[in-house]
């Protein structure tokens, strides 16, 4: 197998302050150069999981007892510097990822972003609120506070994993938890280098990060002194999360895929500014991301202005390796989302869908990489795989309506509700119609990952899953509510006579 870069990328795990190497490795596959290897990546054994999970429950009451200011100021000055080494980062992470450069560095970028508007709002954890004393009742004052739930397991996606990692870990660790971060497998070398510089810098056990074989990590799930699994990946990988954690009762939040609608009412502004967001929410890293856009809903005076938006961008992409100058759109991640992505385009195709493709597919040493030409499948059968299932793939449906009822009925049909988006130049509309959308964000005349408040609290509904990360919300979603009752027992003593 050749090797990707000059140096070929090794990483280990990070458990208890230490660096650890394994005899086994994960090789990384290169996915738009077949035969082509990035890097090796540390491959825990089951034992590798239990120790981590000993050294993240032995760090975690010194740094449970911190307290949130503490913390905050331990985690200010562990992000301190992360960006010194975010080119070298980006570079890996395209290679093993497939993105384009800049999507890989803005992956790195996020994840510092997230972190430090994490700190934000550390004044807020520690807060408590006072419940007092009802005349004529019990004489009890009540205290309500927070505390942390112990150790906690993150394990994030092969898409965006430094910056969704950023959605989750600061909150986490803010909230008084030590923590267990597990890489992607097939992306796990940037991560690694980004949370070790992170972890090295917190008191050891603090923050730990594990690569290697899915079937080698049920004790990050299953342990007993596991409190909790915060899971960013597919839906099937999310319903294995929840029958797994039954057994231990390990609690779960899970961000899921999404099928979001983009919405576009009849007044819809749409021009050049407003078609590049909408072109970026639909084809950034490849289509790979569950925000993206994967429905477009549009009333059908206005079918022709968007399908030629869409169309004349997808004319200029570019198709090649993600660090070489020029291209706009790299490959897929895995041969087996692109086989499936293949398989759903010609699905559509057979069903005598007016299917629009654009692009060349690259040669040379690119040849038989993971590359789909980019699709747009203009009004659909509603009931084919395009509209029905997250393509994760540069494919979309546009799909005509005729009225705001049925917009929003069509819209919310689907198994999914992480996000959704309403076009249109009248704010009313915008929100009566985005009120509508069953979905945990909603964007007007806008959409997709690079657009997301980070303060916002994010998180899914129906099959999209459940919990919230970023803000207040993200941390207290990695707490315990706790009450402590008061009795004045002069006040019960006077109640008895």
């Amino acid at each position: 197998m050749e090797t990707g870069t000059a140096a070929a990328v090794r990483t280990g795990l990070f458990i208890g302050g230490e660096e650890r190497f394994t005899e086994e490795v994960l090789s990384v596959a290169d996915p738009g150069k077949p035969g082509v290897v990035v890097g090796e990546a540390a491959s825990a054994s089951p034992q590798d999981i239990a120790d981590a999970v000993a050294a993240a429950k032995a760090a975690y009451p010194a740094w449970a007892a911190l307290g949130a200011a503490g913390r905050a100021k331990a985690m200010a000055a562990a992000i301190a510097g992360v960006a010194d080494d975010r080119d070298a980062d980006a570079a890996i992470l395209s290679q093993e990822n497939g993105k384009i450069r800049l999507e890989a560095w803005i992956d790195a970028l996020v994840f510092e972003l997230r972190w430090n508007l994490a700190l934000q709002v550390a004044d807020q954890v520690d807060t408590t609120s006072t419940l007092p004393v009802v005349p004529g009742a019990i004489p009890v004052e009540t205290t309500v506070a927070y505390q942390p739930l112990g150790v906690v397991s993150i394990i994030v996606p092969f898409n965006w994993p430094i910056a969704i990692l950023g959605a989750s870990l600061p909150g986490a660790l803010l909230a008084g938890n030590a923590v267990i971060v597990k890489a992607p497998p097939t992306t796990p070398l940037a991560i690694t280098r980004v949370v070790q510089r992170v972890a090295a810098k917190l008191p050891a056990g603090v923050l730990n990060v594990v690569s290697g074989k899915d079937e080698n990590m049920s004790g990050l799930i299953q342990n007993k002194d596991v409190a909790k699994v915060s899971f960013t990946g597919s839906v099937n990988g999310g319903k294995r999360m929840m029958q797994m954690g039954a057994t231990t009762l390990t609690r779960v939040t899970l961000e899921l895929g999404g099928n979001d609608p983009a919405v576009f009412l009849a007044d819809a502004i749409i021009d050049d500014e407003h078609l590049d967001r909408l072109y970026a929410s639909i084809f950034d890293t490849t289509g790979q991301i569950c925000m993206n856009a994967k429905r477009v809903f549009v009333h059908r005076s206005r079918m022709d202005e968007v399908v030629a938006g869409l169309s004349a961008r997808l004319e200029k992409a570019v198709l090649g390796y993600g660090l070489d100058e020029g291209t706009t759109m790299g490959p897929l991640n895995s041969g087996a989302q692109k086989a499936f992505v293949d398989e759903i385009i010609q699905e559509a195709k057979d069903a005598g869908a007016d299917v629009r493709e654009f692009g060349t597919l690259p040669g040379g040493d690119l040849a038989g990489g993971n590359f789909v030409r980019p699709a747009i499948v203009v009004d659909p059968d509603l009931a084919l795989r395009v509209v029905t299932q997250e393509q994760f793939g540069p494919v979309i449906p546009v799909i005509p309506f005729d009225d705001e009822d049925e917009a929003v009925r069509l819209a919310n049909d689907t198994w999914a509700g992480l996000c959704g988006s309403v076009w249109t130049a009248s704010p009313e509309a915008a929100q009566r119609v985005g009120s509508q959308l069953v979905c945990g964000y909603v964007w007007i005349n806008d959409h997709g990952a690079t657009r997301l408040d980070l303060r916002a609290p994010f998180g899914g509904m129906k099959g999209s899953g459940f919990g919230r990360e970023q803000g207040i919300e993200g941390v207290r979603d990695f707490q315990d509510t706790r009450a402590i009752a008061t009795i004045d027992p002069d006040a019960l003593a006077a109640m008895a006579h």
